[in-house]
């Protein structure tokens, strides 16, 4: 594609480790190898100052828009100060938006998840008002939506999800990151969209280690001998944790179940739970978030932070009892870093994954002796566990690498910008 594009990237955070923020840095590797300048507005950016736009209200963590988010979701209906609360931020938010586009000038957007998962509703109305008004081209990158999620069942704002999340303009192209969203996405807007999968780096493999890892264990109290479980998501109720905590406890090995996020966005009132039944199990567990994050560094107290990719690297097993997933961060993470995987086959993962022939232990509604004994068999023997993740690295570079990517973006911008 002879044009270069100045991208606009837009949503609630571009920061951290949670899946929307760990694949835009994918998307904008890949548009930056094919010549594109990217830059970014959101509430909170780790990307460089001088190409980031940042304000506060656009967080979905900003007290305002958590204290609008009550009365939008946790009731039937919504007291008339809310609505104009909302307006009054739309404006504001819109007026921000229009500040970033005279101030980077992009020629293309790239909304990622605002303009589907409602955590941050007046941000959403005021892409869709911008949109509506400019004209300008926009790909709007899908993650999940609000009918995928319990916590938006009970609604006052059905108005605003009708209007916003997502729009149904025609200068939108719309991605979506499994088949499922598609149909339903379909179904219930009668637009269409395209499947783009979440993808990882496959033409480039995992470095090996370099010694910085070497005293992890160590660090973490965890025995040498003992086999590391690693459970590398956040803290939140579908992920199903407390499974990973009862295998680590029905395996007859010495095992540690080491946990690398945080709550997140859903409080902690589960992360208590996990604590109180893996003291109940006599199952050790590190809630070690505060010692992982994308890259290395060090805490306050200037101990090691070590990467993800650090710690799959000393993993044994990965578990990831996940009921439902958009697509799953952390499945193809462990295909990428050679790590054998116990899973839920979830929805998305029947329909879309597991038919291209991954070797995995897998489960559905519950563990049962079967897959506690595959999992032994895994941590027990090295040759079928090398032979197992090397199948599955090999399917990964076929149909989830950059190249993947790639050829999907360029046809997407293609669409998009036609002529321009």
């Amino acid at each position: 594609m002879a044009k270069k594009s100045r991208i606009g990237f837009i949503s609630t955070r571009f920061a951290g480790t949670d899946g929307v923020s760990l694949e835009t840095k994918k998307w904008v590797a890949v548009l930056k190898d094919m010549g594109h300048e990217c830059f970014f507005f959101a509430g909170e950016s780790d990307w460089p100052e001088e190409r980031s736009f940042v304000v506060a209200e656009a967080h979905f963590e900003h007290p305002e828009i958590l204290d609008l988010n009550v009365d939008l979701f946790d009731d039937y209906k919504r007291d008339p100060e809310t609505s104009q609360r909302i307006r009054d931020l739309q404006v504001f938010l819109k007026n921000q938006l229009h500040k970033f586009l005279q101030h980077l000038e992009p020629n293309l957007l790239i909304i990622e998840n605002a303009l589907a998962l409602p955590m941050n509703v007046p941000l959403g109305l005021a892409l869709t008002e911008l949109i509506a008004e400019t004209g300008l081209p926009t790909i709007a990158h899908h993650h999940d939506f609000s009918w995928e999620r319990r916590r938006y069942s009970k609604s006052a704002a059905e108005d605003y999800l009708r209007a916003a999340f997502p729009p149904t303009l025609p200068h939108i192209n719309h991605v979506v990151i499994n088949s499922f969203a598609k149909r339903e996405l379909a179904l219930r807007t009668g637009v269409s969209s395209t499947l783009v999968p979440n993808v990882m780096d496959f033409e480039s493999p995992p470095e090996e280690t370099d010694g910085y890892t070497d005293d992890l264990r160590s660090e973490l109290g965890i025995e040498q001998d003992a086999h590391l479980l690693l459970q590398p998501t956040r803290i939140v109720p579908r992920k199903r944790i407390e499974m990973a905590i009862e295998l680590t406890r029905r395996l007859n090995l010495n095992s540690c179940l080491v946990i690398t996020h945080e709550s997140g966005d859903e409080g902690d009132t589960y992360e208590k739970y996990l604590r109180d039944y893996a003291h109940l199990m006599n199952v050790d567990v590190r809630f070690a978030a505060e010692r992982f994050a994308q890259e290395r560094g060090k805490t306050s107290g200037d101990s090691k932070i070590y990467s993800l990719r650090d710690a799959y690297s000393q993993a044994d097993l990965v578990t990831y009892p996940s009921i439902i997933e958009g697509f799953g961060n952390a499945f193809l993470e462990t295909i990428y870093n050679k790590r054998p995987i116990m899973m839920s086959a979830y929805e998305i993962f029947n329909t879309d994954i597991q038919p291209k022939g991954f070797k995995l232990i897998t489960f559905t509604d519950f563990i049962d002796e079967g897959c506690v004994r595959q999992a032994e068999e895994i941590l027990q023997n090295e040759v079928l566990a090398g032979e197992m993740v090397a199948h599955n690295y090999a399917l990964g570079r076929r149909y989830y690498s950059y190249r993947i990517l790639a050829n999907r973006l360029e046809a997407l911008i293609e669409e998009s910008l036609g002529g321009i």
